[in-house]
């Protein structure tokens, strides 16, 4: 009898903070759709995390709900992929705690993502932001994971979960599955069309360089009508050319071509009649998007059907590894 090989799982979550950008779409989330096909997925809104700095109650409602439909609206099925609300499900908060005890001050203080957050702004400097990166472990180690796509900026606390995971198993005896980080099939990083040398960011205040996925047609075509070129007259790809090549990459990835085909497509046109084209190369492609996420904003009643739905599969899941820690820490179960 044949056995059937059972897939990796591999957890992911974005924080509800900021418009998710052209960046974010190209980077990341238009790849997300597709990893199920190889993966056992699940995709949570880090609602959780938000609240490490200071946001309005009104602004993380919007962000929460305005994230967990681009998600499905970018091609993350809820039918094939668990997508849920992080603070839906009670275990993350739980396990976290439990964590804590099992993670030194010392490694918890080497994060260098609580040393620059604590610079920007350092009249918040509270524990939830210090204590990140556990709950972070929890949001890993609940599911058991064996992938987690994070950015370069990210890899160090995925190092400190496997480090609070290995002592836990070495204590008491293997519960968590030790996970390791996917940094293999990003997409190519794009930049601000205002300043080619600076990333295209969800957070940043200057919108004239930021393309957001829900901007609207004419907003886009605005944005890449003003988009910061050269002196030149040439439509080529090089490191003194960085406008050009930040355009040229996001034509490439929004037409799913390659940045020398790009090139030699526009070999003979000028720069108005080149921006004029990326422009509507990206509205065609976040079309289907924006269109979908309106559909599913139109009834919020559906959307929150959505979140149950998710959070009740991750909860399964959820329960049973921490049913498990609690056993194995010793405390009485009812």
């Amino acid at each position: 009898m044949e056995t059937i090989e059972q897939k990796k799982r591999v957890f992911s979550a974005i924080k509800p903070t900021g418009n998710p950008t052209l960046g974010n779409y190209i980077g990341t989330m238009s790849r997300w759709g597709g990893m199920c096909d190889e993966f056992d997925c699940l995709f949570s809104v880090a609602d959780l995390h938000a609240i490490t700095v200071a946001i309005e109650p009104k602004e993380l409602r919007e962000n929460t709900k305005r994230l967990f439909a681009l998600l499905v609206a970018v091609g993350v099925d809820p039918d094939k992929n668990v997508v849920f609300l992080q603070s839906h499900v009670r275990a993350h908060a739980e396990l976290c705690w439990l964590l804590n005890n099992y993670t030194m001050f010392g490694e918890a203080r080497r994060m260098t993502q609580f040393k620059e957050k604590s610079e920007k702004a350092p009249e918040n400097v509270n524990v939830g932001l210090f204590d990140y990166p556990v709950l972070m472990a929890a949001d890993i180690l609940l599911y058991q994971a064996d992938y987690v796509p994070v950015g370069d900026d990210q890899v160090q606390h995925v190092e400190l979960c496997r480090n609070i995971a290995q002592r836990f198993n070495g204590r008491y005896s293997p519960t968590f599955t030790i996970p390791e980080c996917k940094l293999a099939k990003t997409g190519a990083r794009i930049y601000s069309l205002a300043d080619p040398t600076a990333k295209m960011g969800k957070s940043d205040g200057d919108d004239s360089g930021t393309v957001y996925i829900l901007d609207r047609p004419d907003d886009i075509m605005r944005k890449f009508k003003r988009a910061v070129t050269d002196s030149d007259t040439h439509v080529i790809a090089s490191d003194d050319k960085p406008g050009i090549t930040n355009l040229l990459t996001i034509y490439a990835a929004v037409t799913d071509a390659t940045v020398e085909n790009a090139e030699k497509e526009f070999s003979n046109s000028n720069y108005a009649d080149f921006k004029l084209r990326v422009g509507e190369a990206v509205v065609e492609r976040l079309r289907p998007v924006r269109e979908k996420y309106e559909a599913l904003r139109r009834d919020d009643g559906s959307l929150l059907e959505l979140m149950r739905a998710g959070a009740q599969k991750a909860e399964r899941i959820a329960a049973r590894t921490l049913e498990k820690v609690y056993k194995k820490v010793g405390f009485v179960r009812l």
